[in-house]
Formats: structure tokens, sequence, C-alpha cells
């Protein structure tokens, strides 16, 4: 079981349009990685979904995708951690869910965070880097 920490830009992306983002969440729906959640990153994806979904007058139903998520990911109840990573202190649940997972890849479209290198010893990806990883016969379930 590949654990990942996917944030919300990933996600909401994943769902609204059909690039590297979707086939991030496709490798999830064919087992290829295991969504790690906390309540703060399901209450972020829920934020970002509802504005983007306003702002681009959206009738996507991400309603399922969410019942998908809640059912499927392993959830952790996070731990502050007690050094600050990130310059943005709202980006710090991402870390500390996946230190608390033991999960050592974070999947972000997020520039404050794929700009960090390693922290904690955990990869930051972007959805194009983190499809690299996967060997080729995975990439081809994705398509």
């Amino acid at each position: 079981m590949k654990l990942a920490v996917i944030d919300p830009g990933v996600f909401a992306a994943g769902i609204f349009w059909r690039h590297e983002p979707h086939r991030c969440l496709k490798a999830w729906l064919h087992g290829l990685l295991t969504p790690v959640v906390s309540e703060d990153i399901l209450a972020q994806y829920e934020a970002v979904l509802e504005q983007i979904a306003e702002e681009h007058r959206f009738t996507t139903d991400s309603g399922i995708w969410l019942d998908a998520l809640r059912q499927s990911a392993l959830w952790v109840n996070w731990e502050p951690m007690r050094k600050r990573v990130c310059r943005d202190f709202r980006d710090e649940i991402f870390i500390e869910a996946a230190l608390t997972a033991k999960c050592q890849t974070i999947i972000a479209c997020n520039p404050e965070l794929t700009k960090l290198e390693r922290p904690l010893g955990i990869d930051l990806y972007t959805p194009h880097e983190w499809l690299d990883t996967l060997t080729r016969r995975q990439r081809r379930l994705l398509d």
C-alpha cells in the first residue's frame, strides 16, 4: 500500500479537469495509492471544491469523490510538529498528516509545498513528478 497525502489543489483539479491531477486520482481508484486524510485536510478539500465549483459554475457532483475518499483513505489524527517547516502555517497539516501516517509522499501543486526539499524526509512531488515514479504498466492503467 503506497500512502500519499494529496493537497487540495491536486484533489480538486483531479475532479474538475482531466489532466495529471486526474490521473493521480485514478491511481487511487486503481489501488496504486491510498490517500492519507485528516478532518482538517477533508475540510480544505471541501472548501476548495466549493470555491472552484462556484467560480467556474461547475455542476460536477464532488460528493461522490468525497464519499469514496471517506471510505478508502487512511484517516489520521495528526500531531502538531514542534518545528515549523512551511512558510504558510496552513500547509503544515499536510506534513503533519504524512508524519503521523509514516507516509513518505505528498503530491502537491501548491508552490509553497513543492519548493520544500524533503521536509523531515518526506518526498514532495508535483502530479507530473509523482506519475513519473510509476512503472510504464501502472501509467497505462491511468490512460
